[in-house]
């Protein structure tokens, strides 16, 4: 590897300083670019951002690929993949229930698994896309794999010898346990297939809306704007799939049987991937910049070995960089060095001893070590993020929990209770609709920024509401609650109280929609533009690695909640019992709430802290300006 880039640093230098040769602040003069110094701060292509075409050549005309048009192929993709998510999510419960006879415990806790795994395990597929395959073959390549799952369970509700038998089974023989189990071998063809479904979906979700985003110009003056609304639109897409899943593919299941209601599901993602590869020509690429993982592991292996090595030595060379203006990983852009956790600098401290070509697990580059930096900075606005994906997930059961004793009729329309979880998508679909003309102008009055408000601040005001919407769950089930012991319900928690309506749940539902738009569209374009060019979709993985951790944090406070407060050799029922009426579903909410709230105490701390890659790239420019001036 080339050192010519490196300059020693002045003997001057080397002097007056107490502990160090070198001043802390200035240790990044020490890193010098010998071609445009200022590409490293610019936005424009280089030639390993550069996009391309599907045989992997630079694309010469841009107008005839990407933008808009382009992006409306990957939205169709993402409907499908949210509408069969939401779909098996809301019905899986229910059938493993009515037609596997599976207590609805272990069938909650196996939809659980399968969202929280289908979310947690999207590191893989973002691995693989920035790794090796690229976004545009993961996605192929997984959407292929989640067609084959939902047509296995298409055949699990449709073929007779895949269910335990269904006659003698009335509901009260349900309640009491008494009809025929499902056998092992027809539970594990069942699990093989939804886990291969919730596998698929793990690859898509964190390439889906990385390559959406890849399909606009940085270079456009109007780059900002695009890509904000493209995050709006992308999951305007993802809510159009849960309405449907929740009203449509219900209605399905109601009038035509489960195989028609996951057939249905299969059906869609099938045509989705058709209209996906019919796509093909106009989609620009990024090419993958080999295994990310591999790279951090380089970084920290070099770093430890040099741990004793001190900026002060004689030996000391620089801070190592290839020459030119472009980085040594292919698809990503130099980076240029920052002050945080200088212990990792050790990983590109070039040393006379390391010779003309020393070995990557020994010396890194400055841009290689700056990617790992960016990684651990991102941790902790999606992790601040893992409380709101908690409160959903309870909302999910909880509420329709709450929903099974309150009256769902809409007029003369009686609404199933499988439906109430789809206010919460109409109100982000009417959020998302609104966000442009009514919330952008009235926070750009308060907030200055031109785009209403910032990544972060967009994530703030998210997890914000979601405090107001779980402690008006709160609120609203202490009073539900106590009308239902005082009218005599407390024992028929299965009977829907004529008098006292569902649609109250709609202020919690609609509150939580407002906090998922701000918080989650907000988050996915963060990570976005702040995750280093090669590890975009790894960037993307955090948010729906969030979301699972979500799922399984929520199994875990349900755990420990059952456990202290029921006492069975007492008869003190726990706060989830299963009989709602004489369970605390209040004092559960409030404990949300109360984590909900130190949650958003963390994400403040954390978010003054942060500071966005492009101001600090600005702040860069403008002291090494000022020091090769002085």
């Amino acid at each position: 590897m080339d050192s010519s880039e490196i300059k020693s640093p002045p003997e001057s230098s080397l002097e007056g300083t107490p502990g160090t040769s070198i001043n802390r602040k200035k240790l990044a003069i020490y890193f010098i670019e010998s071609e445009d110094r200022r590409m490293a701060f610019g936005r424009g292509y280089t030639a390993g951002s550069t996009p391309v075409d599907i045989h992997g050549k630079s694309i010469v005309d841009l107008s005839k690929t990407g933008g808009w048009i382009a992006a409306f192929f990957i939205f169709g993709n993402e409907m499908a993949e949210r509408m069969a998510y939401f779909g098996l999510s809301v019905n899986m419960v229910a059938f493993m229930f009515y037609v596997m006879h599976r207590p609805f415990t272990s069938s909650s806790n196996a939809v659980n698994n399968f969202l929280g795994i289908s979310q947690a395990s999207s590191v893989l597929g973002g691995f693989l896309a920035d790794a090796y395959l690229g976004r545009y073959w993961t996605i192929a390549i997984f959407t292929t794999i989640y067609l084959a799952g939902l047509t296995g369970i298409t055949l699990c509700a449709t073929i007779e010898k895949f269910v335990p038998n269904q006659g003698d089974c009335d509901q009260f023989s349900l309640l009491l346990g008494n009809c025929e189990p499902a056998k092992t071998w027809q539970m594990t063809y069942l699990y093989t297939f939804l886990y291969i479904t919730a596998f698929g979906a793990a690859g898509i979700r964190p390439c889906v809306s990385s390559f959406g985003a890849d399909q606009f110009d940085e270079r456009s003056k109007n780059y900002k704007e695009h890509l904000d609304r493209f995050f709006n639109f992308f999951y305007l897409s993802v809510t159009i799939g849960a309405i449907v899943a929740f009203t449509a593919v219900v209605y399905v299941q109601m009038q035509y049987g489960w195989g028609s209601a996951f057939g249905s599901l299969a059906i869609a993602m099938g045509i989705s991937n058709m209209v996906f590869f019919i796509g093909t020509p106009l989609y620009r690429h990024r090419l993958p910049g080999g295994s990310p993982l591999t790279r951090v592991a380089q970084v920290l292996v070099a770093a430890f070995r040099k741990r004793n090595a001190p900026f002060s030595s004689s030996d000391f060379i620089g801070l190592y960089e290839v020459p030119g203006r472009h980085s040594a990983i292919k698809g990503s852009r130099k980076i240029p060095h920052t002050n945080h956790f200088r212990f990792l600098d050790k990983a590109a401290l070039q040393l006379k001893e390391d010779g003309g070509n020393p070995s990557p697990w020994r010396l890194c580059t400055v841009t290689q070590v700056e990617e790992v930096k960016i990684l651990i900075k991102l941790i902790p606005v999606p992790a601040c993020t893992i409380m709101l994906n908690v409160v959903l997930t309870e909302f999910l059961t909880l509420s329709v929990q709450q929903a099974y004793t309150l009256n769902t009729h809409l007029g003369r329309l009686k609404l199933p209770v499988t439906c109430m979880p789809v206010f919460p998508g109409l109100s982000v679909f009417l959020i998302l609709s609104l966000y442009y003309s009514l919330f952008v102008p009235i926070f750009r009055r308060i907030t200055g920024h031109p785009h209403g408000a910032s990544q972060l601040q967009r994530v703030g005001i998210g997890l914000a509401v979601s405090i107001l919407s779980v402690a008006w769950a709160a609120i609203f089930e202490r009073y539900r609650r106590n009308y239902a012991i005082r009218n005599e319900f407390e024992a028929t928690f299965l009977t829907p109280m004529p008098n006292l309506s569902a649609y109250w749940l709609l202020i919690q539902y609609c509150l939580i929609g407002v906090a998922e738009v701000f918080c989650i569209v907000g988050l996915l374009e963060f990570l976005y533009e702040e995750a280093p060019d090669a590890m975009k979709s790894i960037g993307s993985a955090y948010a729906a690695l969030a979301g699972g951790l979500g799922c399984f944090v929520a199994t875990i406070i349900n755990n420990i909640i059952k456990s202290a407060t029921g006492n069975v050799d007492k008869g003190q029922p726990s706060w989830l019992s299963q009989n709602i009426n004489t369970g605390r579903f209040d004092y559960f909410y409030w404990l949300l709430a109360a984590l909900s709230a130190l949650n958003f105490c963390v994400f403040v701390y954390s978010a003054r802290r942060y500071k966005y890659r492009a101001q600090h790239d600005h702040e860069m420019e403008k002291r090494e300006m000022s020091y090769v001036g002085n």
